[in-house]
């Protein structure tokens, strides 16, 4: 075998063996991201939808990590077989437009609920989304009073069976207009009025830094009313590295300071050029993440 052959052989028996190594190798890896250090991290179902869900499985459990979010009822059994969490259960809402901030939705939300309640206490989880629904005229005040006068009514059941209720914080500048829950005071006002330890908001930094920025100070402000955490960079929503304005490694380290022992779930679109790169920016990712 000459060099030139030589080297070729090598190069594509590292790939090989990369490509393998992402969906096949143990979760006993030493990957660096084994190093999770006081956050508990989770990747969101969606933006890894190029991967079924047993591949994504497999790639969490690479990577040293033990949680997917927003997946529904139908998909936990798969994530049982592979040992994975769902850290943040969806399927009882409507859509993200069409929320508690309408009383024509209550009957139709109230019964969902109701339902998923159950479904996630009984297959052992504890996180259930939820969301406003976009203004179409509406004053946020008397947004506020429906969604706190609907979520009331849920309390009592989640709190028996131990499930907490989200609430989402999206921006309403670039990605979700006219969403109605678009910044922290109305979030943690709504949490004041409905007055339970069994609703809290799902603050996602990139959504709030878009719609409101000041992340570390209203995260130590607000830590009480916040359960969950999304990521992304910004801009773009992809990677959470160099490329954009965030510093992760700051903001993680405010929330583990808070206290905070729920999940960080990465919501970023990946950029990469295939599969290998863009499980590389998970990894990567988990690692940014772990102070």
């Amino acid at each position: 075998m000459n060099r030139r052959n030589l080297i070729r052989n090598l190069s594509l028996s590292g790939l090989a063996f990369t490509s393998f190594n992402a969906f096949c190798a143990p979760r006993n890896s030493t990957s660096p991201a084994n190093s999770s250090g006081r956050i508990k991290h989770s990747v969101c179902r969606w933006t890894y939808g190029f991967l079924s869900l047993e591949e994504l499985c497999k790639t969490v459990n690479t990577l040293s990590f033990s949680a997917i979010d927003l997946v529904g009822p139908k998909d936990w059994p798969t994530l049982k077989k592979y040992g994975i969490h769902s850290s943040m259960c969806n399927g009882a809402e409507i859509s993200l437009t069409e929320g508690w901030n309408n009383k024509q939705n209550h009957s139709t939300l109230l019964k969902n609920y109701q339902t998923h309640i159950d479904l996630v206490a009984d297959a052992g989880y504890t996180n259930l989304i939820c969301f406003s629904g976009n203004r179409k005229g509406m004053d946020d005040e008397t947004g506020l009073q429906n969604c706190a006068e609907g979520l009331k009514k849920l309390m009592s059941q989640a709190e028996k069976r131990g499930v907490i209720i989200h609430m989402e914080l999206l921006n309403s500048k670039v990605d979700h207009k006219d969403y109605m829950c678009d910044h922290s005071p109305w979030g943690v006002e709504l949490c004041k009025q409905i007055g339970s330890p069994n609703f809290k908001l799902l603050y996602d930094i990139y959504h709030m830094q878009i719609n409101e920025g000041d992340v570390i100070r209203t995260i130590q402000n607000n830590h009480d009313c916040i359960g969950h955490y999304h990521t992304a960079g910004v801009p773009g929503r992809h990677e959470i590295d160099e490329s954009q304005e965030l510093y992760y490694p700051a903001i993680m380290k405010a929330i583990a300071d808070t206290g905070f022992k729920g999940y960080v779930a990465q919501e970023f679109s990946p950029t990469g050029a295939d599969a290998t790169a863009k499980i590389a920016a998970l990894k990567k990712a988990i690692q940014i993440c772990s102070v």
